[in-house]
């Protein structure tokens, strides 16, 4: 009964009612977008930062990350590799030689920083420098000369495909050593800082260059479906790799700028929600407690007729339960086609950016997407149903108060 009685309450005031329907649809509208382009975002920034290199989770030798210094290496880089390739949650592994050292060419000089990579391993999904070039093509040989060079590099030295330069580094024992290389491909992501300032070449020639072992390497690289899985993917390996020599560490400890810039990003938009949330529950509120006001009467009647207190209340609350419920829906139907065309097509805001805009050194994508996640849209779902319970509380706590007689009297 007190179902039947609170569905038909709801649409006595159609429009008071409408009105407040619309407020909560546009409530959960406004919040799945806001989260989903800055879900959206996070990912390509978090993701793009780990094709750069270190990974969602990187493992390294105990003290590079403070230090970064080619005489810290792993000497069983391919035991670790082959454990981490075996962890659950891991999708890929690979092993990489990062350092530091001086680029010349006949005409000039840069300091910048080398990557030595294995093409086989090598690809768009894990290496953003793959994905962006422009000119040549990936060289194929892990202990050839060819290399791979930023566009702004290329220009700083004055090069072009099939040139020669050389690079000069500090090897595992800190003597100076060079290597000559010839440049197989140009790439262009971009980002000054990585266009002007890093070289990706053959591991096994690095290797021989720093008088590494067979199988060293300054790091594993590792790549999670989801980079929100890193810090589970972290402690299951340091389980399986961990060690007094060896440091696991997420995209967090290795981007540690671009983790400061999301955190402050997340909650500015989670103090946006929380606003969201407040203007929908002051909605729901209004309209429960003028519902309420107006019924005070028609309350002491019900309840001089046998209906107790607590059934008003719930009453009350069942009103707004209705309310949160089809507000909710119709948001839904509003949200979906919105989203849809965001996830496939996205906004392209090329127009009013810069090409090369950048983040914490990450190129920001122009065109905006949206990502949604289950559990977070299921989180959105629950706390705006949650937040119109809540708002309706006090109206339905000040109807279960009302007197008969009092009630009664206010009708003579």
């Amino acid at each position: 009964m007190v179902v039947r009685l609170a569905w038909r309450n709801v649409w006595r005031s159609k429009r008071r009612s409408l009105i407040t329907l619309s407020s909560v649809a546009a409530g959960l509208w406004l919040t799945v977008m806001s989260v989903g382009i800055a879900d959206f975002s996070y990912a390509q920034m978090i993701n793009d930062s780990a094709r750069l290199g270190f990974g969602h989770v990187t493992i390294q030798p105990e003290g590079y990350r403070a230090a970064p210094s080619l005489e810290l290496r792993l000497a069983g880089a391919e035991d670790v590799l082959e454990k981490a390739r075996q962890t659950p949650g891991v999708d890929r592994a690979l092993t990489r030689v990062i350092g530091q050292a001086m680029f010349q060419s006949a005409r000039k000089s840069v300091g910048g920083m080398f990557m030595g990579v294995d093409p086989a391993d090598e690809d768009p999904s894990v290496n953003v420098m793959l994905k962006n070039i422009v000119e040549g093509k990936m060289f194929q040989s892990t202990e050839g000369r060819g290399a791979l060079v930023g566009q702004l590099m290329v220009d700083k030295l004055q090069l072009g495909l099939g040139k020669k330069f050389v690079v000069t580094a500090v090897d595992k024992d800190g003597e100076i050593v060079s290597e000559l290389f010839r440049v197989r491909g140009i790439f262009r992501t971009g980002v000054v800082e990585i266009d002007g300032s890093t070289v990706l070449l053959p591991i096994d020639r690095v290797r021989t260059a720093l008088r590494y072992e067979v199988n060293a390497a300054t790091m594993v690289s590792v790549y999670v479906p989801d980079y929100r899985q890193s810090s589970e993917a972290r402690r299951r390996l340091e389980r399986r790799v961990g060690g007094p020599d060896v440091e696991v560490a997420t995209w967090r400890e290795t981007q540690s700028e671009l983790a400061s810039l999301s955190d402050l990003d997340r909650g500015m938009n989670y103090l946006l929600m929380a606003f969201l949330g407040l203007l929908i529950a002051a909605g729901v509120l209004n309209t429960a407690l003028m519902s309420v006001l107006e019924r005070r009467s028609e309350f002491g009647k019900m309840m001089a007729l046998g209906m107790r207190p607590s059934q008003i209340g719930l009453m009350v609350l069942v009103e707004s339960m209705f309310i949160g419920t089809v507000g909710l829906l119709l948001g839904v139907l509003i949200c979906t086609p919105t989203a849809w065309y965001m996830y496939v097509n996205g906004i392209d805001f090329s127009g009013a950016m810069p090409t090369d805009y950048s983040a914490a050194g990450v190129l920001v994508d122009p065109v905006m997407h949206i990502e949604l996640y289950p559990d977070r849209v299921a989180g959105i779902l629950a706390t705006l149903f949650v937040l119109t319970l809540t708002a309706a509380s006090y109206p339905a706590w000040i109807a279960g108060r009302v007197t008969p007689v009092e009630a009664i009297k206010e009708l003579t």
